[in-house]
């Protein structure tokens, strides 16, 4: 089948272009830009790229158009495409036509940790002999991309010879912000999820939900479409996973809590349970227990206890719901490589260790810059942070933007990212650094990245951290920043 994705330079949109290309389709795209890495990884997977978006890319006719969620009614080309009579759909109609049917899809869903967890489930049940299919999005160090096709079952061999719980297992990273133009339902509500991690819940994407309320009933029509054979492993230290799964799903057997030792579960009893060990710079140590009964010592080589959450959710949900042995799964958690752009380490120039991370909501900045302080307690730390998503540069979170901070030596707050708000709804950039320096905290409102990299280089000494945070490309300020601090 001839296939043409519309925006296809997207993490999530390219990776199903590459996924629909590797299924043996042919498939086409376009989108306004083809930068790296996704740009030429899209060449590589035998993606055909189109600069731009124009009715003429629709000609000839595909057999299918698909149109990324970017695409707003105005887009030239998916107008054409849907006033000119084609069949289209969006990514998660391709998915359930192409993907999804005849396998058992694992759906991770929550605010934070998706990226993470998914990657890590993947690479536990394929370590596991369970040979999974997942698309991710983000680049699991791993493997050598984000998605792979499933298998079937005519092509599974469990080295065990056991049978196994499920179908095929496909990872999916479950995105609750909506479908498309022409859909406005949550995406993970179309994935058929018959495994769901809950990682965490805080309202988030106000845009598109503008109430928490709006939110939170994303998630319960999620767990509610749970088949009689589903699982739901979900963060019982989270207030709101614990109101959501209760209201979707009551005492429901289908439900496995998970915590770390001597949080606060609300009374839920924790089927799956962290006791950290150690923390050390090769990560942390844990004593896991399924049930109440000790399972054994594992290594997480992630720092932070937000990771070793995701890893207890990835565990319980990879032994519980398909059947994983954990003996298999502790020595494929220790070489867990993790993912691009989350904690990932750039380079160490001249003893300065610069991390990128794709933390912009509060609550992941303050996760993200505890772990760097837990990985390196000496030097400073020094927090880099652009607000770019629909969400940072609001002020739904003004005063929890000061309150996370508290592991950074100097905070630097790049300009907002969209400057088509209104001054009401804007991020107070200037009043959270007021806020800030009333704390004793070194903060500065920087006026552009040449500045910002100015002021690194001058300030950041051998030993000392940079964590640069945002969920966009930051002006190119990665590189850029290797370059001089290493020149």
């Amino acid at each position: 089948m001839k296939i043409h994705v519309v925006a296809v330079a997207g993490t999530g949109m390219g990776a199903l272009a590459g996924l629909l290309a590797e299924l043996g389709h042919g498939v086409s795209g376009s989108d306004v830009a083809f930068d790296p890495p996704i740009g030429p990884a899209l060449v590589e997977w035998g993606v055909e790229t189109r600069r731009g978006f124009d009715a003429a890319h629709l000609s000839p006719a595909p057999d299918l158009v698909v149109i990324g969620n970017v695409c707003r009614p105005t887009n030239v080309e998916a107008r054409a495409a849907i006033d000119g009579g084609l069949e289209y759909t969006h990514i998660a109609g391709a998915l359930d036509r192409f993907v999804l049917l005849g396998t058992s899809p694992l759906v991770v869903a929550g605010t934070h940790g998706k990226t993470t967890t998914s990657s890590l489930a993947a690479w536990l049940l394929e370590s596991a002999g369970l040979q999974p299919g997942f698309l991710i999005g983000g680049l699991p160090k791993n493997f050598p991309r984000g998605f792979r096709a499933p298998r079937r079952e005519a092509e599974r061999r469990l080295p065990t010879g056991d049978k196994p719980l499920r179908r095929p297992p496909f990872v999916l990273e479950g995105d609750e912000y909506d479908t498309a133009f022409f859909e406005k339902t949550a995406k993970f509500l179309h994935y058929r999820a018959e495994v769901v991690i809950l990682t965490s819940i805080e309202h988030d994407h106000i845009d598109i939900y503008a109430t928490l309320e709006a939110y939170l009933e994303a998630f319960r029509q999620l767990l509610s479409r749970l088949p009689e054979n589903g699982l739901v492993v979900a963060n019982a230290a989270d207030p709101l996973v614990r109101r959501v799964v209760d209201e979707a799903l009551g005492d429901d057997a289908r439900v496995a809590w998970y915590a770390l030792e001597g949080e606060d579960t609300g009374g839920k009893p924790p089927h799956w349970l962290a006791a950290p060990a150690t923390f050390a710079e090769e990560g942390t140590t844990f004593d896991l227990f399924a049930g109440g009964v000790l399972a054994g010592r594992f290594l997480s080589p992630l720092p932070g206890h937000h990771n070793l959450r995701n890893a207890v959710a990835a565990l319980g949900a990879c032994a519980q719901g398909y059947g994983a042995k954990l003996k298999d799964l502790g020595p494929a958690l220790a070489r867990f490589a993790g993912v691009r752009r989350r904690q990932d380490l750039l380079g160490a120039p001249r003893g300065i260790f610069v991390y990128d991370d794709f933390a912009h909501h509060p609550t992941a900045v303050r996760e993200t810059l505890r772990a760097l302080r837990q990985k390196h307690p000496s030097g400073k730390l020094f927090a880099v942070f652009e607000p770019r998503s629909a969400t940072a540069c609001r002020n739904l979170h003004q005063s929890e933007y000061v309150q996370c901070w508290d592991d950074a030596d100097e905070v630097l707050l790049a300009p907002l990212g969209r400057d088509n708000l209104p001054e009401a709804e804007r991020l107070d950039l200037a009043a959270i650094v007021s806020q800030l320096e009333a704390r004793g905290r070194v903060a500065r409102q920087m006026p552009s990245v040449d500045a910002i990299l100015d002021a690194l280089c001058d300030r950041a000494a051998p030993g000392d951290t940079i964590a640069l945070l945002s969920n966009g490309a930051f002006g190119g300020i990665h590189g850029k920043l290797i370059t001089r601090l290493g020149a």
